[in-house]
């Protein structure tokens, strides 16, 4: 997980490690590729998705042709984009609505939706940028739960400034602060910032303002 208050620069960092931007200084690498190299950064790309902040469907797409689009996109055939789109759209509890049009689903099955697409092609490491932000709690349940059974076989990152899902889900915490990394290391580090006899929920809040004390 990538904390950090809003400004703090993690879209910045997302869009770097989705290769959408190119780093001044550095490099960004997943698996020996260099997301600036010409040679690596197709197959960079497939194997490292994207979720940016807000999906929109595709006008006049069914939700599977939409899945399939994305997949064409990254350099599947036709066909194997249809193909794995079916498998896609199962994974991330979307194949009762695959039928139906992109316009027609609420904010937390576009978001599904979003994750959909970038298993067409795979992707090993899905970076997920406030992917809960305007969901309702039934909804944030639902993704929450996805993102908790598809990690046995994807990596996330998922930016964002809510600690509430944290003790659940991630194993590692980074808080980013005016664009400096402020902490990096395992759950349970980030929790012994805090005091042991809060409730985890308050727990996370009290660690994240204990290294972020510019927010209001």
């Amino acid at each position: 997980m990538l904390l950090g208050p809003n400004g703090a620069g993690k879209s910045t960092l997302m869009l770097l490690g989705a290769s959408a931007l190119a780093p001044d200084a550095g490099r960004v690498t997943w698996e020996g590729l260099d997301s600036c190299n010409r040679r690596d950064r197709k197959n960079y790309r497939r194997r490292v998705g994207w979720l940016p902040q807000s999906i929109s469907p595709v006008p006049g797409l069914t939700v599977r042709e939409q899945a399939a689009y994305a997949g064409w996109l990254k350099g599947l055939s036709k066909r194997e984009a249809w193909d794995r789109s079916a498998t896609a759209l199962e994974r991330v509890r979307l194949a009762e609505l695959a039928e139906r049009r992109g316009h027609e689903l609420s904010g937390g099955q576009l978001r599904r939706l979003g994750i959909a697409q970038t298993l067409v092609h795979q992707a090993e490491l899905v970076l997920l940028d406030e992917p809960t932000a305007g969901l309702d709690p039934v909804q944030r349940g639902v993704f929450r739960d996805l993102v908790a059974d598809l990690s046995d076989k994807v990596h996330f990152i998922v930016s964002t400034h809510q600690t509430e899902d944290l003790a659940e889900i991630y194993d590692t915490v980074m808080v980013f602060d005016s664009g400096m990394p402020a902490f990096q290391g395992t759950t349970k580090e980030f929790f012994s910032l805090s005091s042991a006899s809060s409730s985890p929920d308050r727990r996370a809040e009290e660690a994240y303002r204990s290294l972020v004390r510019g927010e209001a």
